[in-house]
């Protein structure tokens, strides 16, 4: 069997001071830098519909209302290698239209590049979802892509 496709695709990361975060269709991943021997017991994290926090040792890393909502009881966050923590969200509008421009409503935004290949990303990842005999990974894509591309739904099969 092969991979999935955002896995194949590879990710459009938003780097930030702390990491980075970046998106599929249906999940939203952050993942956090933190001091080398980082232990889960030194680590607050608070996942919420439409808001994250989160610290390390007693200081704040990330705090803030989220771009849109999430499944609150769907988010996880998990230390690996005791140096980076995962943060990973799902998104509660799992479409190619609702690419997050930013991560919080008013920090961390991608620049327009970044957002420019994320929504072409998510565009390939939705026609992969929606052919699913096809392989859409090493594909490039242009023209209307933007809020997810055109709109076949409405045409007869």
């Amino acid at each position: 069997m092969s991979a999935p496709f955002e896995e194949r695709s590879g990710v459009v990361p938003c780097v930030t001071p702390w990491g980075q975060w970046y998106q599929t269709l249906e999940e939203v991943f952050i993942e956090v830098q933190v001091p080398p021997g980082t232990r889960a017991q030194e680590i607050q994290c608070s996942l919420q519909s439409r808001h994250v926090e989160l610290a390390v040792r007693g200081q704040e890393i990330l705090k803030g209302k989220l771009f849109d909502s999430t499944i609150a009881d769907e988010g996880t966050w998990t230390l690996e290698d005791r140096k980076m923590v995962r943060i990973v969200l799902t998104k509660t509008k799992r479409d190619a239209a609702n690419c997050w421009t930013s991560l919080l409503e008013t920090e961390y935004a991608a620049d327009p590049w970044v957002q420019d290949q994320m929504q072409r990303k998510l565009t390939l990842e939705r026609f992969q979802k929606e052919n699913p005999g096809f392989d859409f990974s090493g594909a490039e894509i242009s023209g209307n892509y933007s809020k997810g591309g055109p709109d076949f739904s409405s045409l007869e099969k």
